[in-house]
């Protein structure tokens, strides 16, 4: 076969542009960015707000000041700004992970569980109420870790004894420390030793349960 510049225009004509046009590369690019990993990379609320603070703290002393009124009102404005930082984290505490990363860790003592608190909880109630106490027990004390895990109190990270996990929360809640170390012992009884739980011990797992998810922990101590 002879290859001629006729046959070569040719065959460029049958073949598709690799450059689309507008409307294509709109909707390319809407494809592209509505993948999850762009969205997870998105500052979060603190990530602008801190940015803005630190814009305006940046053009405040950059900024060529005359004296006068002008020196004053930046420096008010300052302060204003200084206090309102401390007061909102005298309000809401340091900033921690986001809620994203702090539930990603999937595993619970041992066993993989992506479920949050409130359905673990659910799930205990119903084996509860079916007098299921070893499987009620079991998912009720994962239900409290997942609960402290999500409001950013005691992480779980893989390996995490249940022996452990109690020793971090009793320093987030010091007056509940004697029940959450009852409770990982109850765990532990049923999980690993495979002793029988009962109506009390499934009791006391989820009224320290309830006592922390109602309690303000102690942030400083935690790490």
């Amino acid at each position: 076969m002879v290859v001629t510049p006729a046959l070569l225009a040719r065959l460029a004509d049958s073949v598709p542009p690799l450059t689309p046009d507008g409307e294509e590369a709109r909707r390319w690019a809407e494809e592209e960015l509505s993948k999850p990993v762009y969205a997870e990379a998105q500052p979060t609320l603190f990530d602008r707000v801190s940015r803005a603070v630190g814009d305006f703290f940046a053009q405040l002393f950059s900024t060529q000041l005359d004296g006068g009124w002008a020196s004053t009102f930046a420096v008010v404005a300052a302060v204003v700004v200084v206090l309102l930082i401390v007061a909102a984290f005298l309000v809401w505490g340091v900033p921690r992970a986001t809620h994203r990363s702090r539930v990603a860790v999937a595993e619970l003592f041992g066993e993989s569980d992506v479920r949050p608190a409130a359905e673990l909880r659910a799930a205990a109630e119903a084996h509860a109420a079916r007098g299921e106490w070893d499987e009620a027990i079991v998912l009720r004390f994962r239900a409290l870790a997942r609960g402290l895990a999500e409001r950013g109190v005691v992480e779980t990270p893989p390996g995490a004894t249940v022996h452990g996990f109690a020793r971090q929360a009793a320093r987030a809640f010091p007056g509940s420390g004697a029940e959450l170390e009852a409770a990982a012992v109850a765990f532990d009884d049923v999980r690993y030793l495979r002793r029988p739980g009962t109506a009390e011990l499934y009791r006391r797992v989820a009224a320290v349960d309830a006592a922390v998810a109602a309690s303000r922990p102690l942030l400083a101590e935690v790490r």
